[in-house]
């Protein structure tokens, strides 16, 4: 029987029976009551000067749920300038510690710290997307050599000093060394 606040009646005799059924009824009305086992702010935002603060509470399952919303106190007066403060360490270097290869297609990216006296970098660059094998005919490779010149560092120094007027032996040798550095320079 669910509780009766009517029962028992005024001056009426008790019956253990009825009594029982009241004191049930109440007993089930306390256990239905709600068991909050814990409290959980969800959010805390801030609001403009003279709103008034707002909380919002919910119940989910056994939890108290909180929301706030506390408005934002007026602008003091400015205070007064501080002591300037001891010279901080200045930096001396930058470091790269670390350079990784990502994924192709992964954006690059960078940290930087400070240690004091030194910026340090870790950097991690994507791998670049392969392309496709490519292929050369002898051909292809005969005309984008053609017109470009051979490696000359074979080809000595002259290392001579010229009198005024050149002899005739001074100018012979020079002749000689531009004969070599064309035919070095020949394909």
């Amino acid at each position: 029987m669910p509780f009766d606040p009517t029962l028992p009646a005024n001056n009426s005799p008790l019956v253990s029976a009825e009594m029982r059924a009241q004191l049930n009824g109440l007993k089930d009305l306390i256990d239905a009551i709600q068991t909050i086992n814990a409290a959980h702010v969800d959010a805390v935002s801030t609001g403009n000067p003279g709103d008034p603060a707002v909380v919002t509470l919910n119940v989910d399952a056994s939890t108290l749920r909180f929301t706030f919303i506390l408005p934002r106190g007026l602008e003091g007066p400015a205070g007064q300038a501080g002591q300037d403060g001891a010279p901080g360490a200045g930096v001396t270097g930058a470091v790269v510690d670390s350079v990784m290869t990502g994924n192709p297609g992964d954006p690059a990216s960078v940290s930087a710290s400070f240690d004091g006296s030194l910026v340090r970098f870790n950097f991690n660059l994507p791998q670049g997307l392969q392309g496709p094998p490519g292929e050369v005919t002898s051909m292809q490779l005969s005309t984008a050599i053609n017109g470009t010149s051979s490696n000359s560092n074979a080809v000595a120094t002259l290392g001579m000093g010229v009198s005024d007027p050149p002899t005739q032996a001074e100018v012979q040798q020079i002749a000689s060394k531009l004969d070599e550095l064309i035919l070095a320079l020949r394909r």
